[in-house]
């Protein structure tokens, strides 16, 4: 069916009119002079260009209709216009950036659609590849924790998991491209299961966004955004490796990427090999060594009918376990793995679509993606080999009626599988069947510009239908299960903009999840413990009201935001007061009202004398509760971020250098679960110093970052290697080198 839509689609392309729809314009800075090598963007078509040496553009073979253009140039506010393009004709806007002394908004695709970030009612920040790529860590994930009210939990530097505002696990929904990632994200034992390959940016929503997204998003989402495609006529490329001192590690990545009038595409490759990571003081942590191997491609066609687009992408990891099974056969600072570790296979095939009809946009996303998980340890065949295989699937119709109204119809769905293969020692999860089915209604309504209201319903049904495992009446059999859920869920807020400067946001929305396969049926060793599933359990339902407010002046910038999170019938896991015969403590799935609450801040102030100087300090802080007044577990310390950068545009022959002296203040935990333990405050510093090079024509950028500047040994609360005793790293010194190709 899905190819005969797709051909449909195809030839709606080559009956369309020839006539050439066109925007042009001049950009220039605030004095009037052109900006050469300028960024136009326009994210929906996924077309884009440069200006030439007179800051002029033009881009060509556009649809007719509402869209958005991206304009940005390195040193400038970012600006973002919607202009209506008439079919056949010549639209002709011209744009004066003005110098950003700090930095504007982006285009986000995560949230109500394709929008300018501080168009949504529900609070939405931006990580860049840059500010990823120059954090200086191994560890993918630690690089997002610089975003107030994000965390993670993490077993070293190779398995980490998001946390946003105390919630995490399931509860926290992993887009790739826009497509929910499915890798048996069951526990803090499981990967994130995203490369960070040839991503653009990271978007990230703070709390519940169900509305959109269906299950697990209930308490935040993450979104990997792909990478732009280069300009219009050209071919661009790049090599970067980073080198770390701590875990012996490399990383490595290649990309090439080309785009014509109509066609555009790319491949990249990215290999990183670590071995076993000292903690503070100088001592390895044995068996934290990790592997990884990825594949990233897509291709596609954009027209005056709409956008094609075909991607996929291939992750390998071979993640050391640091268990204490392991640990007296681990031998410290080796990075091959050969024994308890995770081995994981994941593919994805993904197709987005985008066909414009006048005042309407229908936007169909599918995807597929197969998961194959095993376990090695001491054994000669893995200890567990389970596949789980999902089909994903997607479409929504945007209606705009003028600039003051705006709606969404869409309906998602997903169709999963969990076999286990080659009747392995330990079948920890049964074979299951699981399908789901959402329809949604959003509305976007503008009474004058200042002012935004979004909203919106969603219905879904979920079904579950799990096989039985096992002898019956043995310790390890897994009864069968037949679970039918259904769910109504939306949100309503607000936004309201003061001078341009200053901006409102309000929001209620409701969310829920569904229990997921590890915690109806579960039953055998994990980890460290003994899990049983509980197969009565009901979906988690979440009522959570955000308020914020942004302000964006010349030199300075303050958002601050807080936040109240009630959840009836969490999910939780916790132990009993049996054990196995092997000793083993036997934990169970639970459910209890809970209540989550916290606030965040943060400042950035640009002195206006010292134009080459920023301070930047953030401040987050969560409560997670049980209705008996217990603490829940894995919610993070209350964090002080606060940095000092200093930065030229040129000088000498580096250009853009920066040199930045960072630290990060943990307060004390001892708000514990009953199953944790007090953490002690720390305190850590970083320093990083980078700057860009020509070379004989050839655009280098080389970045120096020492993390954790005084090897201090601590404890993060998160870090489930603590009740071994072990700390988080020690001092790391990277280096890294991009090439930038065809710049």
């Amino acid at each position: 069916m899905y190819k005969i839509i797709f051909l449909f689609l195809i030839g709606i392309q080559y009956t369309s009119i020839h006539a050439q729809t066109r925007i042009a314009g001049t950009i220039t800075d605030k004095e009037g002079k052109p900006l050469p090598g300028a960024t136009v963007f326009l994210p929906e078509q996924n077309k884009g260009t440069v200006s030439d040496n007179d800051g002029h553009y033009i881009i060509t073979s556009l649809p007719s209709g509402n869209t958005k253009i991206q304009y940005s140039f390195l040193g400038y506010n970012t600006e973002v216009k919607e202009v209506t393009l008439t079919p056949g004709e010549l639209t002709t806007l011209n744009v004066s950036l003005k110098p950003a002394v700090i930095e504007s908004q982006e285009v986000v695709v995560t949230g109500i659609g394709i929008s300018a970030q501080h168009d949504n009612a529900v609070k939405i920040e931006v990580l860049n590849n840059k500010d990823i790529r120059q954090s200086g860590t191994p560890n993918f994930m630690e690089a997002l924790t610089s975003v107030p009210g994000v965390e993670m939990i993490a077993k070293g530097q190779g398995v980490a998991k998001p946390v946003i505002r105390g919630l995490s696990m399931n509860d926290i929904l992993v887009l790739n491209n826009g497509v929910r990632v499915e890798n048996y994200q069951y526990s803090e034992n499981h990967p994130l299961g995203v490369s960070g390959n040839d991503i653009d940016k990271v978007e990230i929503i703070k709390g519940p966004a169900s509305l959109l997204y269906g299950s697990d998003a209930i308490g935040g989402v993450l979104n990997f955004t792909k990478e732009k495609p280069a300009p219009t006529g050209s071919i661009r490329g790049y090599y970067e490796t980073r080198l770390h001192s701590n875990t012996k590690g490399m990383d490595n990545g290649l990309g090439i990427k080309g785009t014509s009038e109509h066609l555009f595409g790319s491949i990249s490759a990215n290999q990183k090999t670590h071995a076993d990571y000292k903690q503070g003081g100088g001592e390895y942590v044995p068996n934290t060594r990790f592997n990884e191997w990825s594949l990233s491609s897509n291709t596609g066609y954009t027209g005056k009918t709409g956008t094609f687009r075909i991607f996929y992408d291939y992750y390998k990891q071979q993640l050391g376990m640091s268990v204490p099974a392991a640990q007296a056969l681990a031998t410290g600072g080796n990075r091959k793995n050969r024994i308890w570790y995770q081995d994981l296979d994941h593919h994805l095939i993904n197709s987005r679509n985008t066909v414009f009809l006048g005042r309407f946009k229908w936007e169909t996303n599918l995807a597929w993606q197969s998961a194959l998980r095993k376990l090695q340890t001491t054994m000669n065949i893995p200890n567990v080999e389970m596949r789980l295989n999902t089909f994903t699937y997607e479409s929504k119709l945007n209606f705009s009626s003028g600039q003051k109204t705006d709606y969404t119809f869409g309906l998602q769905g997903m169709s999963q599988t969990n076999r286990n293969l080659n009747e392995r020692p330990s079948q920890f999860l049964p074979d299951a069947d699981v399908s789901n089915f959402g329809v949604l209604f959003l509305a976007q309504y503008s009474p004058w510009n200042a002012f935004k209201i979004q909203g919106g319903l969603r219905y879904d049904i979920f079904d579950t239908e799990t096989f039985a495992l096992g002898t019956e009446e043995s310790d390890n059999f897994h009864a069968p299960v037949s679970k039918d859920y259904s769910s109504l869920n939306g949100s309503l807020g607000a936004t309201y903009t003061l001078n341009h400067k200053l901006i409102f946001r309000a929001n209620v929305a409701k969310a829920y999840r569904v229990p997921n396969l590890s915690e109806l049926t579960s039953n055998g060793t994990h980890g460290n413990r003994y899990e049983t599933g509980n197969p009565d359990l009901t979906p988690q339902d979440a009522w959570e009201t955000d308020l914020s407010a942004h302000y964006h002046g010349v030199f300075a910038s303050f958002d601050a935001a807080i936040f109240y999170n009630r959840i009836n019938d969490y999910i939780f896991i916790a132990p009993t007061n049996e054990v196995t015969d092997d000793d083993v403590p036997v934990y169970k799935f639970s459910q209890t009202n809970a209540k989550l609450y916290g606030a965040e801040a943060g400042l950035h102030i640009h002195p206006e004398p010292l134009p080459w100087l920023h301070f930047k300090g953030t401040w987050s802080t969560v409560t997670g509760k049980k209705d008996n007044d217990d603490y829940l577990p894995f919610i993070p310390a209350g964090k002080f971020r606060y940095e000092v950068r200093a930065s030229k545009n040129k000088m000498g022959v580096i250009i853009h250098p920066t040199v930045k002296i960072s630290a990060l203040t943990a307060l004390k935990q001892d708000h514990q679960a009953a199953t944790e333990t007090p953490t002690d405050g720390y305190t850590i510093v970083n320093a990083t110093i980078n700057g860009n090079f020509n070379i004989w024509e050839q655009a280098l950028e080389l970045t120096l970052a020492i993390n954790n500047i005084f090897d201090t040994q601590y404890y993060d609360h998160l870090s489930t290697l603590k009740p071994l005793g072990f700390y988080n790293q020690g001092r790391n010194v990277s280096v890294g080198l991009n090439i930038l190709l065809g710049n």
